[in-house]
C-alpha cells in the first residue's frame, strides 16, 4: 500500500525542486509550514553549528526568538541530544523549558537528519495548549525527511 502525501508535503516537494540554497529553502519552508498550520506563534529551525557546540536560530516565521541554544537545552535541546522528535502539550510543564515568547504554550520540535546526522531542529510553537498530535508529529517528521534532500 503507498503512502498517502498530504497537500503541506506535495507543497514543500513542489516549492524546493531545482532550488539548492540552503537559506532560501529554509525561509520558504518556515513560511509554509506558519501558513499551513493554524494556531501557530512560531515555526522555524535551529541549525546546528559544530564549531560552537550550539544550536543557532535559523530562518523562521513569528516573534523574535532565542539565538543560540546549547543541545540539551529546553525543548530543541533535548530533541537535538535525544535524536527524536517531541511534542509538549504544556510547555510550562517542560522541565527547563527556554521561554523565548511567553505566548507559547504548547510546541512540537522535530530533528532533521542529513547522511545520517543531525543537521537541525524544526521548532514550531503555538500560543494554545495541547495544540499538536500525533498526526502533526508525523507529517511534520516528513517534511523533514522532504527538506533534508534540499539541504
Amino acid at each position: 500500500m503507498s503512502k498517502v502525501i498530504s497537500l503541506v508535503e506535495q507543497q514543500l516537494d513542489a516549492l524546493l525542486e531545482n532550488e539548492t540554497n540552503i537559506v532560501s529553502n529554509l525561509a520558504n519552508t518556515a513560511a509554509l509550514l506558519f501558513q499551513n498550520y493554524e494556531n501557530l506563534n512560531w515555526a522555524g529551525f535551529y541549525i546546528y553549528n559544530d564549531d560552537a557546540k550550539e544550536l543557532d536560530l535559523g530562518p523562521f516565521q513569528g516573534k523574535v526568538a532565542c539565538m543560540h541554544i546549547k543541545p540539551g537545552s529546553g525543548v530543541v535541546g533535548t530533541a537535538f541530544a535525544n535524536k527524536e522528535s517531541i511534542v509538549v502539550p504544556n510547555v510550562h510543564e517542560f522541565a527547563g523549558h527556554i521561554a523565548c515568547d511567553a505566548d507559547s504554550n504548547s510546541e512540537l520540535v522535530v530533528p532533521i537528519f542529513k547522511n545520517g546526522q543531525i543537521y537541525g531542529i524544526i521548532d514550531i510553537d503555538s500560543p494554545i495548549l495541547n495544540r499538536f498530535g500525533e498526526n502533526e508529529k508525523n507529517e511534520v517528521e516528513e517534511l523533514a525527511e522532504i527538506l533534508a534532500n534540499h539541504i
